[in-house]
């Protein structure tokens, strides 16, 4: 039955071949996945672990879920599905930045990455070209993403710059040092001898500055801010999340209350209000991935107004 549907259908095929190690190394096996490419169908390469049949390892697992997605997804492209970014560039930045003491210790912040992760494969799952400039992040790569892995502010700054030209829409999520040390030693700092260290301090760039200052007049820049309620309590938190927003001459600020526990640096969930200058939109605690969804919507939503402004002037 199974042949006989693909054979009578026009719809893109996607194979995820599962089996035993030899079998997969067998010749005709090899052939017969070799002939189903040659006709057009895109084989999601197996994995390499744990088989079905008790204490067997090696080539032949199955794909993981989010590879078998990510190939159906590209497999159906945007005239079988079209989707809200499709054919857009989305420039995502993720991670926080290490600014080296010496050759062993750094400043850093407790980013994992998480959000600009989720924003990158939701982005791609909506039909765009994804670039994520990575500052020390631990986690998955997503397939039909491009990475580039950074370390410092600076180093941050330049991977970014080089992408934005391209982007249409820009994500600042990543946590970049605002200060960093001004000498660093290229080797190791002694403890023995000292009763104390001072490190002098100098300021990073303002990447997100940077390039809005840079940016083209199609182009969406957002940025996120870490901010804590501290006196001014949750007030206070957008009203510095405003404050950056017309400082930083930027499209929308992505804040969230870092005070509160259970959400914002390395934790599964988050809760956001997004920053524009037609208002506030408050999106209640979720994972990271419904937040990225909001996120994107926000984003949408703000490029639509951005044309239909355009088309009404020109009117």
């Amino acid at each position: 039955l199974t042949t006989a549907a693909l054979a009578a259908g026009h719809s893109p095929l996607v194979i995820a071949p599962a089996m035993n190690d030899r079998m997969l190394g067998h010749p005709a096996t090899r052939a017969n996945l070799e002939t189903l490419a040659a006709r057009g169908a895109r084989i999601v390469p197996p994995g390499t672990g744990e088989l079905a049949a008790k204490g067997e390892w090696g080539a032949g697992r199955l794909a993981e879920p989010v590879d078998v997605l990510a190939a159906v997804e590209e497999a159906l492209g945007p005239s079988y599905a079209p989707r809200s970014l499709d054919g857009m560039r989305v420039l995502v930045t993720a991670g926080g930045t290490r600014e080296p003491i010496d050759a062993v210790r750094y400043v850093g912040n407790r980013s994992s990455g998480r959000m600009g992760f989720s924003l990158a494969e939701e982005a791609a799952g909506r039909g765009a070209d994804v670039t994520v400039v990575a500052a020390n992040v631990d986690l998955p790569h997503a397939g039909g993403v491009d990475y580039v892995e950074v370390e410092t502010a600076a180093e941050l700054e330049i991977e970014t710059r080089r992408a934005a030209h391209a982007a249409d829409v820009v994500l600042m999520t990543a946590a970049v040092a605002d200060f960093r040390p001004a000498a660093p030693d290229p080797a190791k700092i002694a403890k023995s001898g000292r009763e104390e260290l001072s490190i002098s301090l100098e300021p990073t760039a303002d990447v997100l500055a940077g390039l809005a200052a840079e940016r083209r007049p199609d182009q969406t820049i957002v940025g996120f801010a870490a901010e804590h309620a501290g006196e001014g309590g949750a007030a206070g938190v957008i009203d510095r999340a405003r404050e950056k927003l017309a400082r930083k001459r930027v499209d929308a600020i992505v804040v969230n209350d870092v005070s509160r526990p259970g959400i914002g640096f390395d934790a599964a969930d988050n809760e956001v209000t997004i920053v524009t200058a037609a208002g506030d939109r408050p999106v209640a605690r979720a994972s990271k991935a419904e937040v990225a969804r909001a996120i994107l919507d926000a984003v949408t939503e703000l490029r639509a107004a951005a044309v239909a402004s355009k088309v009404e002037r020109g009117a």
